[in-house]
């Protein structure tokens, strides 16, 4: 007599095939990545610049020194902001929260206009710098008046975080009007969300805070879990509350605000990378945690290749991008939430 497959079961087969799926999606985006642009370059050309470099070949030049760190940076972006979203979920216990609701996108913005506007982040080294400080110090300020440490609140928290970023944004506004028309300039072409002419040096100078913010939700993923199932329970099982809520607040920002330093405010890809990936792997964090991150990589390269191929020779920036792709998306979302 055949048994009957128990439903976790089912959902633990389900989600190693779209794991597997999304992983084989995410290197034919990669390839498709490296092949896009105002110079378009053939597959041959792509392998053999991967494997035989030629220092030169123009084209190997710019696979080398372009595409790829690009392409790179595209995937640890997208990862930490899946990741980013899926706890601020948990955190807010809001299923249409996303990374913003902290005010890192509003922090890093008002750093690097600030920073810009007063010659204090000369290059993008200092831009990348200056917007991970000021959303890192966002973060840290929404926790403080959010009383995060006195209790788990969950409105009390996004509504510091909206009142933080209303304040930031005004700053913001404030310092790019008073400002040159180069710094305005400049901080126009961040604040769109691009992945345009980022080195290798901008994926080095964030991975660390991507990785250490992965590694922190991949620890936390159990003690979350627990206390899903509510504060009194959660701490009968052992979770400390305070502490965990503490740790996902600060693994948020590292991978928010490393994303946003580095790609400027990229909308959607933190709130639609967890609903697919609960949808398909169930609440239990451990499967949701390397699904968001698979599938917000998949999104912003996406996001990133048809910028570069609907408009050439010219592109469209990958915020903008996957804000017209996940426009629908959040709608269907808030009225599947009965929000509409």
């Amino acid at each position: 007599m055949t048994r009957a497959l128990c439903p976790s079961c089912v959902r633990g087969r389900f989600a190693a095939g779209l794991l597997l799926t999304c992983a084989i999606a995410l290197a034919l985006l990669a390839v498709a990545s490296l092949m896009a642009g105002a110079r378009p370059l053939s597959l041959a050309t792509v392998g053999q610049a991967l494997t035989a470099f030629d220092p030169l070949d123009n084209e190997h030049l710019l696979l080398r020194h372009l595409r790829l760190p690009r392409t790179l940076l595209a995937l640890a972006a997208g990862g930490a902001l899946g990741i980013a979203g899926a706890l601020m979920q948990t955190l807010t216990r809001n299923p249409l929260a996303d990374p913003g609701l902290l005010g890192v996108n509003a922090g890093a913005a008002a750093a690097i206009a600030a920073a810009m506007a007063f010659g204090l982040a000369p290059g993008p080294a200092g831009q990348l710098m200056a917007g991970f400080c000021g959303a890192a110090a966002a973060g840290a300020l929404v926790y403080a008046v959010g009383g995060l440490h006195r209790g788990h609140d969950p409105l009390r928290l996004v509504l510091a975080g909206a009142a933080l970023s209303a304040i930031l944004l005004a700053v913001t506004q404030i310092i790019t009007i008073n400002s040159e028309d180069r710094v305005f300039d400049q901080f126009r072409h961040w604040v769109v969300g691009s992945l345009q002419g980022r080195s290798g040096h901008v994926l080095a100078a964030v991975l660390p805070a991507m990785a250490l913010g992965a590694a922190g939700a991949v620890a936390l993923a159990r003690a979350l879990d627990a206390l899903a199932l509510g504060q009194d329970l959660g701490q009968a099982l052992g979770a400390r509350p305070r502490l965990v809520w503490i740790g996902t607040a600060m693994a948020i920002v590292l991978l928010a605000g490393a994303a946003t330093a580095a790609a400027g405010p990229l909308a959607f890809i933190g709130l639609a990378a967890p609903h697919v990936a609960r949808h398909a792997c169930g609440p239990a964090h451990r499967r949701v945690v390397p699904c968001a991150a698979l599938v917000g990589a998949c999104l912003l390269l996406a996001a990133d290749t048809l910028g570069r191929l609907v408009a050439r020779p010219d592109e469209i920036s990958a915020g903008i991008m996957a804000a017209l792709l996940g426009g629908p998306l959040f709608v269907a979302l808030a009225r599947r939430a009965g929000l509409g």
